[in-house]
């Protein structure tokens, strides 16, 4: 995808009402046939939250389907979903599972349009094991799942345990096991709290950010797990501090480009007018000594202008190495939220950032998870609050 010239026209694509889920933290994901797939916190049958799809018509209308309206045995999904190479779809829920503390859930289709789900682990709140996952999931080759919660942790109580970074693989006799990777402590140095999912490199290290912690203050985190020989190793890559130009309180998770840069976002900080800065898009770089270099690309300023500001889902590349996400708050109409583009300048350091769109209610409202693209390099993303019943939306952007 490259930036057009034309302004971009936004479009939504479906407005929840109720009924059919309402409330979409989370992003989107696409299947090899280009229908879309996400989650509703709340709504469907028991108002605990929805699995949903959207397929694309030849007229250009898109048609909603509910896959599976939570209840009872799980509820409020905050996260996307992933699939694995059969088509099976999971994701996390926040509530619900056998103690009340969170799901992993899995759905499988039982051919003729339905979805079967399953629960693969409950989180419990035992001291021995994470709970409450508000992040999305990923999979390895070998179909394994990592994940984090955003409390509890294996061997901590609830005082010391500030969240978990966890894995889930197969049993030889069918099932799934819960492995505790790292345990995060609120010892004033390592980071707490994680509220976004993982990313993997090529040589199966994690990366992932806290929401807070990382030092006397706990401003939040950017972290590296490698395994070793007896377990897995963290590395803190980056602190963040209160210092009027670095961003705090990451919630989205990171991205990788092709030299092996990391990107994300904070959700405040930066040199801004907001009370305690509007956020900031940050990048880090490997330096030849080990360590990781942060350099700010954008800060988000709500003052004189159009521009959006706290940035909480994760950041998306187009081949041209421009980079895409969305702020739930700012913009033309000043709370509802933006899209927007931040371009390498040509020539010079730096980076420009263009508000694509700016929601007005009618078409969305505050836009929390980040965006997909594609192949003709249109944007797909949802919103919380607005729409035609005031319940979210599904939303794209076409250059």
């Amino acid at each position: 995808m490259t930036s057009a010239s034309a302004a971009p026209h936004e479009k939504v694509l479906h407005s929840f009402n109720g009924n059919d889920g309402a409330g979409s933290l989370a992003g989107l994901i696409f299947d090899a046939a280009g229908n879309l797939y996400g989650t509703t916190t709340a709504g469907g049958s028991y108002d605990a939250g929805t699995v949903f799809e959207l397929t694309p018509g030849a007229d250009g209308s898109w048609k909603e389907k509910v896959l599976y309206s939570f209840g009872k045995e799980a509820a409020s999904p905050q996260s996307s979903l992933v699939f694995d190479t059969s088509g099976n779809l999971y994701g996390t829920t926040l509530n619900g599972g056998a103690y009340n503390a969170g799901t992993v859930f899995d759905l499988t289709s039982t051919g003729g349009g339905g979805w079967k789900e399953k629960i693969l682990h409950s989180f419990n709140s035992n001291g021995n094991d994470g709970f409450f996952p508000y992040a999305s999931l990923i999979i390895d080759t070998s179909g394994n799942l990592y994940g984090t919660t955003y409390n509890g942790g294996g061997n901590s109580n609830l005082g010391s345990g500030c969240g978990a970074v966890f894995e889930l693989t197969h049993k030889v006799r069918g099932g799934w096991k819960e492995t505790i990777l790292h345990t995060f402590e609120n010892n004033g140095k390592d980071g707490c709290y994680p509220y976004a999912g993982l990313v993997l490199d090529a040589s199966g290290n994690l990366y992932g950010t806290t929401s807070q912690g990382g030092g006397a203050n706990g401003f939040g985190t950017v972290f590296e797990l490698t395994k070793a020989h007896d377990g897995w190793v963290e590395k803190l890559l980056h602190t963040f501090s209160f210092n009027d130009e670095d961003g705090f309180y990451p919630t989205a998770g990171l991205t990788f480009d092709s030299a092996g840069n990391l990107y994300g976002t904070t959700r405040s900080g930066g040199r801004s007018i907001c009370e305690t800065g509007c956020g900031i898009v940050f990048e880090l770089s490997p330096t030849a000594g080990g360590s990781w270099m942060e350099r700010i690309l954008h800060t988000f300023d709500r003052h004189g202008g159009a521009d959006g500001y706290y940035p909480a889902g994760s950041l998306i590349f187009d081949a041209a190495g421009n980079l895409y996400g969305t702020t739930y708050s700012g913009g033309t109409y000043h709370i509802d939220g933006t899209a927007f583009e931040l371009t390498p300048r040509t020539g010079g350091p730096g980076w420009t950032e263009k508000v694509l769109h700016s929601f007005d209610r009618g078409d969305g409202d505050e836009p929390w998870g980040g965006l997909i693209s594609d192949p003709k390099g249109n944007l797909y993303g949802t919103t919380y609050f607005g729409g035609t019943y005031g319940g979210g939306t599904v939303f794209e952007i076409t250059p």
